[in-house]
């Protein structure tokens, strides 16, 4: 039966009405901030405009209905705008940045275990007060890293610090196309840092432990050390934990961009297809007793507590938080005996977790599990109605491959914009790994009921471990593939809405047959072509030198056209980890492979074009005299050189200096103070970010 998309459709989601206006308020407080007095100016005329319609004249109710509609826009425009202004933690007057300083000390309590890193342990802590000439209380949350090898007895969840160490703003790296680590954590209410030594901090009477918490952290340390004892291989039991309880901390980086480029990350990224699958058998489970009166009086609540039981082990995260609120109103539904939309359903379940935090809108996990589901019902049934199989395994085959495709259609401008890729294998991987990880995830809750008969458990987890073995083995060989992956996809945000135009309109054209659709989705197309060929364009006459800031290496590109020449540090060029993060974003916003320059030439530490030259200094400089000063128009320092600055002014006649993070820091300080003396411009790349010149 077709869908109606008429005046029934709108009226059967009327909470889409409540949320637009209040995700439009949480985008311009975002980026066009305004004053509280201002927001409660809206929310004062929209609540008056909203409550004169009922002391309307009958006849004028509905002539006028439509100052209601507006009155109940302003509200929820204003809520939302003021509920981003309220969790903003820097307009709490206790925010631990508007009293801080480097000479005072902070008290924190730590707010979950510690984590291993690479070379420390991590933690995330909230501050309590701050400790100077008097104790002040405090707000904020706090990343704290422990030197390996100094760590305390008893330190993890509850500890409470007495840290003396100054804190760091969290800052981010500058690199263009990077991402927005300061933003990220922001969101989080984490604007500071720490690393911490033996002698930077002692513990403190720990703090009352909150019980619900606790239990959560202590049955998450008991399923990971389970899935450890019984699962021996270490991709497999990293994966395993990723799987069932979303936990990251284990997994190779390698293998994790395997799964990202044959388009299957979700498997491995809790999300909401982990509640479904156990949403389903929940439902299987209880459908031979469907007809007993007690099954269907707890069905309800024991259906709604294992989900969010499962929610919360899993950490909560915006993707399974949200499947988790959507289910919740589809059983409630059922239990007041409703059949809501779908699209209602989502509307509400994403205006809840909004109320909770605001900034769930800017998170990738958010965007893609909404994106992905409201395609998937939109557009999986008529996908799925294309063919039809005699054959039963055929036809189940084609109804999954028609889900996953439909899941792909609003999804695919988010994938292009934030990953810059496109997996175009994702089919084929999703038919086999969908159902090998649900068979997997089935297979571990199992194993976790089979603890206490370790005979059992052993012989269990050892299968577990030979189908994941197979599941990484599928993923590694199929992203070995040349064809695999098309990388390096620029894309802007006014570009990914004309693709959600033009895939909207004609989806809209094949489901209801309406040539203007059609004519609307190659105009969007013909928008797109043409933006596109503006920025190729573009392209063609860029010269540009780019220092990046990557700790503790000289990573530099040369630019011109669409081609580049690297100059850096040769451990750059065997790290991908180091290359994706850092190096990789800004040469996809530029467009730019390897190649040979034409016009810009590069001669040992000198990068020349027809009007600038960059010298690059690496060593020592030697000069007596000013007389015969070499004329630079930018000097970059790097790989932590013996000179002092007065020794360049004598050698070089300089407009800028740039120095690098293959610098340490205190070396930078000492540099720019000398610079600040002798009035010399400067450019400090750890503490301003990445250095970006036109030729």
């Amino acid at each position: 039966m077709r869908q109606n998309f008429g005046i029934s459709f709108w009226k059967a989601i009327p909470f889409l009405r409540i949320l637009v206006p209040f995700v439009t308020g949480i985008l311009l407080q975002f980026y066009f901030p305004s004053t509280p007095w201002l927001l409660n100016i809206v929310f004062i005329t929209g609540f008056g405009c909203f409550l004169a319609v009922p002391f309307m004249r009958l006849s004028r109710r509905f002539t006028h209905g439509w100052i209601g509609g507006i009155g109940l826009t302003c509200i929820c425009f204003s809520l939302g705008a003021g509920h981003v202004w309220q969790r903003d933690i820097t307009n709490d007057g206790l925010w631990v940045g508007h009293t801080y300083s480097r000479d005072k000390a902070i008290v924190v309590r730590l707010l979950e275990p510690l984590t291993e890193k690479e070379r420390s342990y991590k933690a995330l802590a909230r501050i309590e007060s701050i400790v100077g000439d008097s104790i002040t209380k405090a707000s904020g949350n706090l990343l704290v890293y422990f030197q390996k090898g100094h760590i305390p007895q008893g330190l993890g969840y509850g500890s409470r610090l007495f840290i003396s160490r100054p804190l760091q703003q969290i800052t981010n790296s500058g690199n263009p196309g990077g991402f927005n680590y300061q933003q990220y954590c922001g969101f989080r209410d984490i604007y500071h840092q720490v690393f911490l030594r033996e002698g930077d901090f002692y513990l403190l009477p720990p703090a009352q432990k909150h019980w619900f918490q606790q239990t959560l952290l202590r049955t998450k340390a008991w399923v990971l050390s389970m899935i450890r004892r019984y699962i021996k291989g270490k991709d497999e039991a990293a994966v395993a934990e990723a799987l069932l309880i979303g936990y990251r901390e284990d997994l190779d980086k390698e293998l994790v961009q395997s799964y990202s480029n044959t388009g299957v990350v979700h498997i491995i990224a809790i999300s909401g297809l982990h509640l479904g699958m156990i949403y389903g058998a929940m439902l299987w489970l209880f459908h031979p007793f469907r007809r007993r009166q007690l099954v269907l009086v707890l069905r309800p609540a024991i259906v709604i507590l294992v989900l969010w039981m499962f929610t919360f082990i899993a950490g909560a995260v915006p993707s399974i938080l949200r499947s988790a609120v959507m289910f919740t109103c589809i059983v409630g539904g059922e239990v007041l005996s409703r059949r809501t939309s779908i699209y209602n359903t989502l509307a509400v379940s994403s205006f809840i977790l909004l109320l909770v935090n605001p900034f769930f809108l800017w998170d990738i996990g958010f965007q893609l599990s909404f994106a992905a589901v409201l395609s998937i019902v939109a557009f999986s049934k008529h996908l799925g109605n294309l063919w039809w199989f005699k054959n039963k395994l055929l036809n189940n085959l084609w109804r999954l491959s028609s889900v996953t495709l439909a899941a792909q259609l609003l999804t695919l401008p988010l994938v292009l914009y934030h990953f810059h890729q496109f997996p175009n294998l994702f089919l084929l991987t999703n038919v086999v790994i969908v159902p090998l990880s649900g068979l997997i995830l089935f297979s571990e809750i199992l194993l976790l009921c089979c603890t206490i008969l370790p005979g059992i458990a052993t012989a269990w987890g050892s299968l577990i471990e030979w189908c994941i073995g197979l599941m990484n083995d599928f993923i590694l060989r199929t992203d070995r593939l040349p064809f695999a992956v098309t990388d390096g996809i620029k894309i802007t945000v006014l570009q990914s809405l004309l693709v959600y135009a033009m895939i909207i309109c004609c989806s809209t054209w094949l489901i209801r047959k309406k040539k203007g659709l059609f004519v609307a989705s190659l105009a969007f197309l013909g928008g797109y072509v043409a933006i596109r060929s503006v920025d190729i364009s573009r392209v063609r006459g860029q010269q540009k030198v780019i220092v990046y800031n990557v700790p503790q290496h000289m990573a530099i590109d040369v630019m011109e056209g669409n081609k580049y020449v690297f100059i850096g540090d040769s451990a750059l060029y065997g790290n991908a980890q180091l290359i994706n993060y850092h190096l990789r974003p800004s040469r996809i916003i530029h467009r730019v492979t390897p190649g040979n320059l034409h016009s810009v030439a590069i001669d040992s530490n000198m990068i020349a074009s027809q009007n600038v030259r960059v010298a690059i200094i690496d060593g020592p400089v030697n000069s007596s005299s000013t007389a015969n000063r070499v004329r630079i128009n930018v000097i970059v320092v790097t790989r932590n050189p013996q000179l002092y600055i007065d020794q360049l002014t004598r050698a070089y006649d300089f407009d800028l200096l740039v120095f690098d993070s293959s610098n340490p820091s205190w070396k930078i300080r000492l540099w720019k103070k000398d610079c600040d003396s002798l009035h010399l411009r400067h450019h400090s790349v750890p503490d301003q970010g990445a250095f970006e010149m036109d030729l």
